[in-house]
């Protein structure tokens, strides 16, 4: 049973997840798959079939965020610090060839969100960057062809 990282954000977003599936939502399918039981013949009854399949959906992901809980390790990233980019590190990179600038987190896997800027430590900029310190470059082998970056700012907040 493998441990994998994650920042104290990412496991408070676990646990806010779980608690809602566990408190808000299995309770409510329950109290669906009731009422539909009340609707009479269950092998004709649309409404009780889909309420016994999101169930299935619900504790699915149940077992799946209690696995993830478990296997969690917490790093606290304001805990961390230095100039070398490593998990958690929020890393401004500058493109070499268009100069447009970027900014990332380094996190788990599973709280990687491109919306909030953060990425995978598997990902292949992250696995192009740790290590590296300010004013590094980076090459990165990405789906659109190999990008190089150099490494304005690391920093850990």
């Amino acid at each position: 049973m493998d441990k994998f990282p994650m920042t104290v954000a990412g496991y408070q977003k676990l646990e806010a997840d779980l608690k809602k599936l566990k408190n808000e939502e299995r309770p409510a399918i329950i109290q669906a798959i009731a009422e539909a039981r009340g609707h009479g013949d269950l092998s004709e009854n649309a409404e009780y079939h889909s309420a016994k399949e999101r169930q299935g959906w619900i504790e699915s992901q149940i077992l799946e965020l209690e696995d993830k809980f478990s296997r969690a390790e917490v790093i606290d990233v304001s805990r961390l610090n230095g100039k070398t980019v490593k998990f958690g590190a929020t890393v401004t990179l500058i493109d070499e060839d268009t100069e447009e600038k970027k900014i990332w987190q380094i996190v788990g896997d599973f709280e990687a969100d491109v919306k909030e800027r953060k990425v995978s430590i598997s990902s292949p900029i992250a696995r192009a960057i740790i290590g590296k310190s300010e004013g590094d470059s980076a090459e990165v082998a990405a789906p659109g062809g190999a990008r190089s970056y150099e490494i304005a700012k690391v920093r850990y907040v």
